[in-house]
């Protein structure tokens, strides 16, 4: 690979050429290679996107489900979960599936999200991210006042004698 150099600052740096491997990106220095996994951009992006206040939760309905039940026995919540992401040379695509908050401005969190996962990804591997398209599936609805006033009963103890 031919080095290139940067010359906006007046002192030469050399540029961060980047190659295509399989399952990731790989950065690609005089010193070696820095390879990251698709998985790895999943997880920022994911971890990113639950930041945002207003988001409930990842994933569709059976994601969620599966999730739900991987949880009942034992196993471990994935922090991909309703994250799908294509990385390239240099480049990176992020598709997220969530439920919000009732209540949020649908609009608004969907721009704090795109905002925070692009700031993620960029600052901790370097890649551009082209796109984060957003698709919300469901709104989590508060408790019902019915049921509150019942588990609120419950803690008091019945009424009446």
């Amino acid at each position: 690979m031919a080095d290139t150099m940067a010359r906006d600052s007046g002192t030469a740096t050399p540029a961060v050429p980047r190659a295509r491997t399989q399952g990731g990106s790989s950065l690609v220095t005089e010193q070696g290679r820095t390879t990251i996994a698709d998985g790895v951009v999943a997880k920022i992006a994911g971890l990113a996107a639950r930041e945002v206040s207003g988001v409930y939760s990842m994933g569709g309905g059976t994601a969620r489900a599966l999730g739900a039940m991987r949880g009942m026995v034992g196993g471990e919540k994935s922090v991909s979960q309703g994250v799908s992401v294509e990385v390239g040379e240099r480049q990176t695509a992020v598709d997220l599936d969530l439920t919000v908050e009732y209540g949020a401005a649908i609009p608004d969190l969907a721009g704090a999200v795109r905002r925070n996962v692009i700031s993620a990804i960029e600052r901790m591997t370097g890649l551009e991210v082209t796109e984060v398209n957003v698709s919300v599936n469901d709104v989590h609805l508060p408790e019902s006042p019915k049921n509150e006033e019942e588990s609120t009963e419950r803690e008091r103890g019945p009424r009446v004698q």
